[in-house]
Order: structure tokens, then sequence, then C-alpha cells
């Protein structure tokens, strides 16, 4: 009898067609396309005004339950996570609606009636505390049933801020059920890490006060952040999930351990920035080896000595808790690390490098430099990504290990051990990322501007012609009838 194990059978993605591509930003904004290209990506996707986060989702699950023939009627789990909600009641049962108004039209039966809809919010995170509750669900009280989840986001940041070129807009949906057909996941020897860092990233309501709605509502969901301390955030709170994860499995080598992996999949708001917390991961687990395993002592101290910085110190680094919290401002440009951040400069150029970083990252990423930052959809969208394109390239995943990493700022992460199952394949081929990405429509610098302050573009009015779009907004608060900025939605046929 097969060994009792839970995990994703199957994955979709939905983004939506207006594309920028980086280098025209550049021109347009006097950017420096070569360190763009090279730390961002190549493009990222704007929504439309007829698009919210659940019309974005309702089009993954639409297409997840058609690529993988899912029977609706079996589906007792549907949860959404986000940090783009329109609505603070309602959220996954929207999509719910939604999702059946398609299968609907599309002559299938609808979601079962007895489906739980929950909806997950933290940070970029909200995605995998959902896919977490997700396999509980079916380990427990949802035995047999099958579920979905759905992470789906429109980032959005200023025009001129650090952030620009790192928005972006679209969902992944995953189908769960137990005996996975494409990824078995670990929830017993995962990691987790939390911790409050309250000036890292942030949405207050009040950002809202003094704006006009544009189209369909629309209002600018601009965050308030700290990039350089977003980006020391991230880092630390990945190294304290991984930290945790360790602690759970008590592996001989920690070191050990990361070359092993066939491949790690991270949050993703940006190129470069999951490359440098796995880099540094691998250099705490080199000082966590330092101790008892001569080799890992020589390799950390030859970064040292390099760099010019003294490997006790660094040993030091690895074993701390360093105070990174922020609640009353103050410097945000600290380094958390800065012995290790030295001698991680000087690792980049090694060929080790290449080998536990830039190797263990290579299956998706070229992809997923056309995407920019999806939110809680960034993580599955390379998971997506990345099997699809290891699936084409016929590599030999079958038994492998991988690490899936969440991260949400505020701040809070998660490592999850993952193995790929038998027959995976034919799975990882049924995504069909590339062939969602397609039909994409390149923005002038003007549309670009509209769009970014919600106003509708007459020249893109007909490039959505399918799926599930925002039909009009309520205006009415009388007292015997009231649906004040209630969106109302359309199926404009299949995607």
């Amino acid at each position: 009898m097969n060994e009792m194990t839970f995990g994703i059978s199957g994955l979709a993605a939905y983004v939506p067609p207006y594309r920028v591509d980086l280098e025209a930003w550049c021109r347009w904004t006097d950017g420096d396309w070569s360190k763009i290209s090279a730390v961002v990506g190549r493009s990222f996707r704007m929504r439309s005004p007829e698009h919210s986060v659940y019309t974005l989702a309702a089009n993954a699950v639409l297409r997840l339950i058609r690529q993988y023939d899912i029977d609706p009627r079996a589906v007792g789990y549907l949860a959404l996570g986000t940090e783009s909600s329109t609505d603070n009641a309602a959220g996954a049962v929207i999509v719910r609606g939604l999702v059946d108004q398609g299968l609907t039209a599309e002559g299938r039966p609808r979601l079962a009636r007895d489906c739980e809809v929950p909806e997950f919010k933290h940070a970029c995170l909200g995605g995998v505390y959902a896919l977490k509750a997700g396999l509980r669900y079916l380990a427990f009280d949802g035995c047999g049933r099958k579920a979905i989840v759905v992470s789906g986001d429109v980032a959005e940041y200023a025009r001129g801020s650090s952030g620009e070129p790192t928005q972006g807009a679209g969902a992944i949906a995953m189908f769960l059920e137990e005996q996975p057909k494409l990824l078995a996941l670990d929830l017993q020897h995962a990691g987790s890490a939390s911790d409050y860092r309250g000036l890292d990233f942030r949405k207050p309501f009040l950002r809202f006060s003094t704006q006009q709605a544009g189209c369909n509502g629309h209002l600018q969901d601009l965050p308030v952040f700290n990039g350089k301390y977003s980006t020391t955030c991230y880092i630390d709170e990945t190294l304290a999930a991984l930290n945790a994860m360790f602690a759970r499995n008590h592996f001989s080598s920690r070191s050990g351990y990361f070359r092993d992996l066939a491949a790690v999949f991270m949050h993703r708001p940006y190129h470069h920035m999951p490359h440098n917390a796995w880099a540094m991961g691998y250099l705490f687990a080199l000082a966590h080896d330092a101790e008892h395993v001569a080799a890992a002592h020589e390799e950390l101290a030859g970064y040292c000595a390099t760099s010019q910085v003294r490997i006790e110190d660094v040993l030091e680094e690895a074993r701390s808790e360093p105070a990174v919290a922020r609640t009353d401002g103050g410097d945000l440009s600290f380094e958390a690390y800065p012995n290790a951040t030295l001698a991680l400069k000087v690792f980049r150029k090694s060929p080790t490098y290449r080998t536990i970083v830039n190797d263990k990252m290579q299956y998706g990423s070229d992809t997923m430099m056309e995407l920019g930052n999806l939110y809680t959809a960034a993580l599955p969208a390379w998971l997506a990504a990345g099997l699809e394109d290891a699936a084409t390239r016929g590599v030999a995943l079958e038994g492998r290990n991988l690490l899936v990493m969440g991260y949400g700022s505020g701040d809070a992460a998660e490592a999850i051990p993952a193995r790929v199952v038998e027959g995976w394949q034919r799975a990882a081929r049924a995504i069909h990322f590339r062939e969602a990405l397609a039909g994409a429509v390149d923005l002038s610098a003007e549309q670009y501007a509209a769009l970014h302050a919600g106003q509708a573009v007459e020249a893109l009015q007909d490039t959505i012609r399918t799926g599930f779009v925002i039909d009009r907004v309520g205006t009415s608060t009388a007292a015997k009838f009231q649906d004040f900025g209630i969106e109302y939605y359309r199926y404009a046929g299949r995607i």
C-alpha cells in the first residue's frame, strides 16, 4: 500500500495581456537597462480596468479545472491567497461564484455546495498559508476530497519609486490531493518563522483617503515600503525559516543539504533577491558545519580571507539573532550581517556559487524574467514555470528533493521540503505556462501612464475578449437597494 502523502497535482496560470517592456521603460524614465535587466528582469504585466484580483484568480482556477479534468463536485476547499482584495468581507467566495458562472457556461457541473471558501492574507505569504491549510484539510476533515488554492495579486508601485520596475499582475491556481501527481509536500519537516517588522512593507487604508476612484472604481494600491530595509528583512526571515527546518530534520550536514537538492523555488519579488538570500543561507550552513566538518570550515575560511573578514565574526553572525525589527524609524539602511555580506560578495565569484545558487534556481528562471512581481503568486508561478521547463528539457527529477520557500513582508517565511513523484512529467506538461503568457500587448509610454493611473485606454478596449471581466461597479446608496462599490462580473468566453 502506498504511503499516504499530500501535495500538488497540477498548476495553471493567468496573467493579463498588458505588458511593459523594461528596456522601453528605461528609455521612458532614463533608467539603467543594464542594471534593470540583470537585477530585475525584462518585462512586467499590468491589469486592465476590466480586471480585479477576483477575475484574475477565477481565470486561473477555470483553466486549472479544464487542464486537469477536475470534477468540480469533488472540490471541498477553494482558498484565495492575496493582498489585493477589493472587498473586506467577501473574497474567495467571489472567485467561487465566478468559476461557477464559467463552468455553467461551458456545460460543466458547479463546484460542490459544501466547498469551503477561505481567504488568507499575509503580504506575499498568504498563498503559502492557504496551501498549508489546504493540505491539512485533505489530511483531516476533507479526506477523500480535492482542494484548489489560488494565489493572485496586483503589484503596483508609485511612478519614480525604486519598486516601479518590479510591478506585476496575475494568478496561479494549484490542484491539491492525496497521492499527488506532481509534488509531495512534507509539512511535518517544514520550517516556519515570523517576527513583526513594522516599517518593512505595509498597505494602510489611510492611503486611499485622498484618492479619486478611476475606471471601475480603481484605487492605486501603492504600498508604503523601505527598499533596503525590505531586502534585509527578506534575508533575515528566510534564514530563520531555514534554521527552523534544519532544527526539525537534524541533517548531519546543512551545507550538504544545499548541495543535494535538485532545485529550490522561492518568493521572487525580482530576479536577484532570492539568489542573495539562498547564497547567504549556504554561507550560514557552512558556518554551522564548520564546527565539526573540516571541509566546511576550510571553504568558509577561504571566502572570509579573500574578503578580509575574520571567520570568527561570520560564525558569530550565523549564531546571532540581530535586532532587525524597526517600528520607530531610525537607520533602515543597516546591514544585519555585515561580515557575512562581505564574504557573500566573494562567494558570488566562485564556481561553487554557480552550483549552489545558479544551478538550483535555473528551472523556469528565464521565463520569470517576463513577469515582474506577482506577490502571493510569485512563488507558485516560479514553481509552475520551473517544473514545466524541467519536463520540457527532459530533466530527471523523479524522486528528487526540492525546497519551496515562501516569504511575506512584515515578516514571515516558510521552508517546505518537497519530493518529485513518479510520473510527474505528465502533470508538468499540462501546466501550459508558456501558453498562458501568449498574446501579450506591449504598452506605449502613454498607455502605461494611463493604466497606472486607473484610466481606461480607448485603443485597448477590445483586447480583453475572453475570461472573466468586470462588467460594471455599483453606485446605489438608496435605502431600499445598496450596491455602492460592488463589482459585477461577466464571463466573456473561454480563455
